[in-house]
């Protein structure tokens, strides 16, 4: 088998990689978030709210619209230093969140805006109490919670803010919705006291849930994300650490399951909302489909909760706004951090990420990190790249000898292939050893797409000159050019034992073909294919140079 032949197949492969990234964009289209600070709006007081029911009855239905609900919507104002929150004081819920260490868009003052509740996109994290005595289980509408102010704000030198929401129902049972955010956290914990001061026992069921209009919005009110990335639901349980539910199977089937622990998730490329249960057995995950309103839930249920007469009790659960930060993330919840979803060659880009994560720590530059990273991929494959290039020589000195025994063999192919294994074995020519660098490659280049693709820290990270942004494409084009140019060197530098025209058609044209799909590729990973092009034609050039002092002149270091 000819070395070259390998290499024309597994580029091919490669393209083939390329090709169906481009169509998957295609088939799933893009997904935008709102980039305005106007997180909410005035309407949507007129759509029904679902509410899940205690225990693990099955729910189709949904509560009525409260006829008690005002015309406008109370609003409060959250403010920690790095998440500002809207809280619906109906319900409780947070219909808007702007994580402020994030920007919209490279060039924007405005804030990334994770959830939000407009007319044209609902996407907003949703908690109560359920149960025979929970006040969000009331034909009649949700709680209206009372407040003492309508700003609140982490001050300097405070290490966390609580903002109380209460509601006493007509038993006199005082239920207080504390929301706490910590300095330097993305995760606010939801806490609910319940004073039963009846003379009855107060029966409830904490639940949280998220949803999501499953259709994305006009391009033009929003940011756009990126399309090949996972958008929709996903959850973790005992029995799985990490599935996604997406939003088809979400209409098809309503998710029903018991865990113990667990979480339900939103993401998105790069973000992640994310409902921590408690940490007890019992839990149910649960989904729904509202098909009136175009929108998606997932969320949990806890184990219900009776409050004795005349006793307090407080029940609590955790909620992740912000970006997929893995540290961060495992240590708020097990297997959250899976959510930075390499792929199936995790165990490939994990390494990476960790790699790159540590020489960044020291260049202080995610270009140069990643320069640096190809030197360390590159260096270590140094072995599998010479002993590529030796067979490939040898091949090459081999083809006057292969060229007899076809003419000896002629069409009687099993004494060809016996003749040609009793040549190499002879010769000591391995035909694979010259693709075995490229298979290595390919895994290493796939797992760096999905590093840069879904690695927040990435986002929005400057390299030098015209390359502010190394998560998307170069605007300029020049990366991609220069690797095509590359790729075309290390091509004509190259032994070849391809004699078929049409073979040798194709290879001129493979750099053509690179180029024109790294146009579209985010320029960290452009970056890191050109310098390992530059890597490997200097490695070339050695290795042909220590070949002709053996006597291998099969090379061609010259052209």
């Amino acid at each position: 088998m000819e070395s070259q032949r390998n290499i024309l197949i597994i580029a091919l492969l490669l393209v083939s990689f390329l090709v169906w990234q481009k169509w998957d964009e295609h088939k799933n289209p893009p997904v935008v978030a709102q980039q305005s600070s106007q997180t909410t709006s005035e309407s949507n007081s007129s759509d029904a709210n679902f509410i899940p029911e205690s225990d693990s009855v099955q729910v189709d239905g949904e509560v009525p619209t409260d006829a008690a609900a005002p015309a406008r919507r109370n609003l409060i104002t959250v403010l920690s230093d790095t998440l500002k929150l809207t809280i619906d004081t109906q319900g409780g819920d947070i219909v808007g969140t702007e994580l402020l260490e994030h920007n919209g868009t490279l060039d924007s003052y405005n804030k990334f805006v994770l959830l939000t509740d407009t007319p044209n996109f609902v996407n907003i994290a949703q908690s109560g109490l359920i149960g025979r005595d929970g006040p969000d289980a009331n034909p009649q509408g949700r709680p209206i919670y009372q407040t003492e102010q309508q700003d609140y704000a982490l001050t300097e030198g405070q290490d966390s803010l609580s903002v109380p929401l209460t509601f006493t129902n007509d038993k006199g049972v005082v239920f207080t919705k504390i929301f706490t955010l910590t300095r330097d956290s993305h995760v606010v914990k939801v806490s609910y006291q319940i004073a039963n001061k009846s003379n009855e026992p107060v029966e409830t069921q904490l639940y949280g849930q998220l949803k999501q209009s499953v259709n994305s919005v006009d391009e033009k009110s929003g940011n756009m994300l990126m399309a090949s990335a996972y958008r929709g639901p996903a959850y973790s349980s005992v029995e799985t650490r990490y599935t996604k539910y997406d939003f088809k199977k979400v209409k098809e089937t309503n998710l029903e399951l018991i865990t113990a622990n667990g979480w339900v998730a939103m993401l998105q490329h790069y973000f992640v909302s994310a409902w921590i249960a408690p940490l007890e057995d019992g839990n149910q995950i649960y989904s729904r489909y509202l098909n009136n309103q175009g929108q998606a839930i997932i969320g949990f249920k806890a184990q219900p909760t009776t409050v004795a007469a005349g006793s307090e009790q407080t029940v609590t659960a955790d909620l992740w706004l912000g970006p997929k930060l893995q540290k961060e993330m495992a240590a708020a919840a097990e297997n959250l951090d899976l959510t930075v979803d390499y792929g199936w060659l995790w165990f490939i880009a994990q390494p990476l990420f960790k790699l790159l994560l540590f020489l960044q720590s020291f260049t202080v530059n995610w270009g140069f990190a990643i320069i640096l990273t190809t030197f360390v991929v590159r260096g270590i494959m140094y072995p599998l790249t010479k002993a590529q290039y030796t067979s490939m020589a040898k091949m090459r000195l081999l083809q006057p000898k292969l060229a007899a025994l076809k003419e000896r063999y002629g069409d009687d192919r099993q004494k060809m292939s016996q003749g040609m294994m009793e040549l190499y074995k002879k010769e000591k020519v391995n035909p694979l050893g010259g693709c075995l660098p490229i298979l290595v490659q390919m895994p290493i280049f796939i797992s760096l797409y999905w590093v840069l693709m879904e690695s927040v820290e990435l986002r929005h990270a400057p390299f030098i000159l015209w390359i502010h942004d190394l998560s998307v494409r170069d605007p300029y084009f020049v990366l991609p050019i220069l690797m095509g140019i590359s790729m075309y060197l290390i091509q004509k530098m190259s032994p070849t034992t391809v004699t078929d025209p049409l073979q040798q058609k194709v290879m001129q044209f493979m750099p053509i073909i690179f180029t024109f799909f790294f146009l579209w590729f985010p320029a960290g990973l452009t970056l890191y294919w050109l310098v390992s092009n530059v890597v490997t034609i200097a490695q070339q050039w050695y290795i042909f140079r220590q070949l002709e002092k053996k006597g291998l002149h099969g090379s061609n270091p010259a052209a």
